[in-house]
């Protein structure tokens, strides 16, 4: 062996840093210096920026009343090469707009004028929320910690393209009233519905519209001067938008304002990073700026230590405010996300650090810029020291209590958008080294129903029926979803299996039947008849998925706006293959009984196709595909 002495050499040199690194964590980096900063969103941003065709992005720092870094990426009008200014350019912060709403509803309680453990029928004028639950009335608590109970929605009717659509709040909010799914105050399940309601009562009581409550009380007292929630954009803000884009055939497209005025206190604001600084320094100096207040002190800690969580070694849902996992214990990180179609947004604040992280990205794909950015930020500036874990040796004598697919409360139940539940869903497997495998992360268990991320900081508590059996978890940091553990039938994989038996058997169908036409034709006529009606069934089915299959071509973006036609012609077949159905399991019985066709083989086939036909009815009925049950 050449150069002994070289690789003894090497060998100390490499334990010696190796022991360097055990007894020393890396330097953390200095979050006041904005040199530093910039270097490091620069870095982390433009690439992946370019990577997902995200055309315009803002960030801003903020850390003991300093503005480390305000800044701008890319340009926020490409056809004029406009470059996004960014003290000034404006973007859409989605759900980041409830913060306003929750506030606007402190302020009335403060003045005695809201309670928030009262039915809020108390404060509707023109309609009321459904007493799904006699004697457990919907209360603004409840809205507030999205503990209501509703079902969730947006396909179709959520955002809108196209002002001629927008309604009066309080007539919106009648028509598209959701189904209460779960009793208040038990199960978190994130409403958009119930922040617009809070907004309505915002307007119903004080007198003014809830645009301009929060233009007068919020923006105008803060300062906050490239602020609204007014849709379409005011003339006078329109020169500071962000254009929004789509990315198609390897070049961008200008798509319209989003219109969220139908739900608008739960996200139709649009924003400029300066004016998000200037809500950030009031909430860190106790609801005050430059001596103007929004809230007393003692009100916004309120907001942050009552709320809901379903499990106390996680972190809940405040009065509105979410709190996050991010950064070290004392931390305490609290704010929201947002998104709309094209802009994907965080703001961020922590009281014990006097700090502020404001991010939004456009573009379809700007939600992977934005939590790519996020993480990467704080784990770089606030980074949590994660001990090694070992699993239990035991822990594989429980772990298939945990094993199954679980979907998030946040769901539809009621219309056709139901079926997504089905599309999604979070696999938790028990692996071989003692380990839960959730989504892509594994998980220890450190507590009886607690697990820890193995390689990060992320907790997990599950809960258990009152029967023993394990029937959903929450996640740190995510306080307002809780997943629930779904059975078998609701999976993606038995959904894909069911789907593609039935189009599998109807293609077949049609295909022998084709193939066999002539033959057909010339047979007996109740033969016939048995044949025409399996051939409908087959032209229905084929004809439902594939109008499905073109509707859904044009991208899930596009349903935010409105429900494609090619879906509303689609549910058109299963009306049709009810009565087909059950009409062919009537022919099915009478093959038998008067021994039509020859041989078992034909008799037996076209019994298959009666059974898949009542399993097509089941999967048509309970993802509430038949009728035409959705919003618009």
């Amino acid at each position: 062996m050449p150069y002994p002495h070289f690789s003894r050499l090497a060998v100390v040199v490499l334990l010696a840093f190796c022991s360097i690194g055990l007894r020393a964590q890396a330097p953390v980096s200095d979050v006041t210096d904005p040199a530093i900063v910039e270097a490091f969103v620069d870095g982390a941003v433009k690439p992946a920026m370019q990577e997902h065709h995200s055309p315009s992005g803002v960030v801003a720092v903020m850390k003991g009343g300093e503005v480390i870094l305000v800044k701008g990426y890319g340009h926020q009008n490409l056809e004029q090469g406009i470059p996004v200014d960014g003290e000034q350019t404006m973007f859409r912060p989605g759900s980041i707009s409830k913060l306003f709403t929750w506030i606007a509803v402190m302020q009335l309680v403060e003045q005695g004028r809201l309670d928030l453990d009262v039915d809020v029928n108390t404060y509707l004028k023109t309609f009321e929320v459904a007493d799904t639950w006699p004697g457990k009335p919907v209360t603004l608590r409840h809205i507030m910690t999205h503990t209501a109970g509703f079902e969730d929605g947006a396909l179709g009717f959520l955002i809108v393209d196209d002002v001629a659509r927008i309604k009066p709040l309080a007539e919106s909010l009648a028509y598209y009233q959701p189904k209460r799914v779960f009793p208040p105050g038990k199960r978190v399940a994130y409403s958009n519905w119930g922040t617009a309601l809070a907004g309505l009562i915002v307007a119903n009581v004080s007198g003014q519209a809830y645009n301009d409550y929060v233009k007068a009380n919020i923006f105008d007292v803060l300062g906050m001067e490239h602020a609204t929630f007014a849709e379409p954009l005011p003339e006078s803000l329109e020169p500071y938008m962000a254009r929004a884009y789509r990315f198609r055939a390897g070049q961008y497209e200008e798509t319209p304002y989003e219109i969220i005025s139908n739900f608008g206190p739960a996200g139709a604001a649009a924003v400029s990073a300066s004016a998000m600084l200037r809500f950030a320094r009031a909430l860190l100096n106790g609801g005050e700026l430059e001596g103007r207040r929004i809230l007393q002190a003692e009100t916004l800690q309120q907001m942050l230590d009552q709320g809901f969580v379903h499990d106390e070694r996680v972190r809940g849902v405040g009065l509105g405010f979410l709190k996050y996992q991010y950064g070290p214990t004392g931390f305490n990180s609290f704010g929201h996300d947002g998104a709309t179609s094209r802009f994907f947004s965080h703001f961020g604040v922590s009281s014990s650090e006097d700090f502020m992280l404001f991010s939004s990205f456009s573009g379809p794909e700007g939600g992977a810029v934005n939590r790519k950015f996020v993480k990467a930020f704080y784990d770089e500036f606030f980074p949590v020291p994660v001990p090694a874990l070992e699993p239990p040796t035991d822990f594989a004598e429980r772990a298939s209590r945990y094993a199954g697919v679980y979907n998030s409360s946040r769901a539809n139940f009621s219309t056709l958008e139901s079926v997504l539940r089905a599309l999604g869903g979070m696999k938790v497997v028990p692996m071989p080294d003692n380990t839960l495998l959730v989504g892509e992360k594994r998980y220890i268990e450190v507590e009886p129903l607690l697990f820890r991320e193995q390689y990060g900081s992320g907790r997990i508590a599950f809960q258990e029926a009152a029967d023993g059996a394990i029937d959903g978890f929450v996640m740190d940091g995510f306080g307002v979803f809780q997943m629930y553990r779904v059975p078998f039938y609701e999976t993606a994989d038995v959904t894909l299996l069911l789907v593609g038996l039935i189009v599998l058997v109807a293609a077949l169908s049609f295909i022998r039947i084709g193939y066999q036409w002539r033959a057909i034709r010339g047979g007996p006529a109740d033969e016939r008849r048995v044949e025409y009606v399996t051939l409908a069934f087959a032209v229905c089915t084929v004809a439902f998925f594939g109008l499905v299959g073109l509707g859904l071509s044009s991208g899930l973006d596009t349903f935010y706006f409105a429900i494609a036609g090619t879906i509303k012609a689609a549910l058109v077949f299963p009306l049709l293959l009810v009565p087909i159905t059950l009409f062919h399991i009537y022919q099915s019985a009478q093959v038998w009984r008067q021994g039509l066709f020859a041989g078992y083989w034909p008799r037996v086939r076209h019994s298959l196709v009666s059974l898949v036909g009542l399993l097509a009815i089941w999967f048509y009925f309970y993802w509430n595909l038949i009728g035409f049950n959705y919003m618009t």
